[in-house]
């Protein structure tokens, strides 16, 4: 695994960009660091009750799957697309039902998959999934996105944690 002493050396942009990443997914794990699962699904912000822990990291684990599977490969679903009666634009942060360790292994193996993904892949090669557009996106652009993503909803841990238990701290 990437830690930030590694990306204090000079490197190509694909190292900086995986590694980067690679750290960002490393501090999801840490941020939930014996957190009690009561704790990891419980809500602080009344006008966001999917804000939580374990909502954020099934959020996290949704949107590897998307870009990497879905939209850069085009892999058919396999049943991970979340979907509620309604179409609830926030289904993958439902997860009140499903403990915090096994949500945290789900990140982990989804992970892994972008990851290989990624390792077959030039970063100008261009998304092929169904959700495509007509400009579609490059690996380059998706770890990019990636890493943007998965650093904002850390900031979202960081805060959530703090509410939850008072535990704070830089990973």
């Amino acid at each position: 695994m990437t830690t930030r002493k590694d990306l204090l050396r000079e490197s190509d942009e694909r190292s900086y960009l995986t590694g980067w990443l690679d750290v960002q997914r490393a501090s999801v794990r840490k941020k939930c660091e014996g957190l009690a699962d009561a704790d990891a699904h419980r809500p602080v912000l009344p006008s966001s009750p999917l804000m939580t822990m374990a909502g954020v990291v099934s959020h996290l684990r949704w949107n590897e799957y998307a870009w990497f599977q879905l939209n850069l490969k085009g892999v058919p679903d396999t049943g991970q697309t979340p979907w509620t009666e309604g179409g609830h634009p926030d289904a993958e942060m439902m997860v009140d039902d499903i403990p915090l360790a096994q949500l945290l292994d789900e990140y982990d193996a989804e992970c892994a998959r972008s990851r290989e993904i990624v390792a077959g892949c030039s970063l100008d090669d261009l998304e092929t999934g169904p959700y495509a557009t007509k400009d579609p996106a490059s690996v380059r652009y998706i770890l990019c996105h990636m890493i943007e993503e998965t650093a904002r909803h850390l900031g979202h841990l960081d805060a959530i944690r703090e509410l939850v238990d008072g535990e704070t701290g830089y990973v």
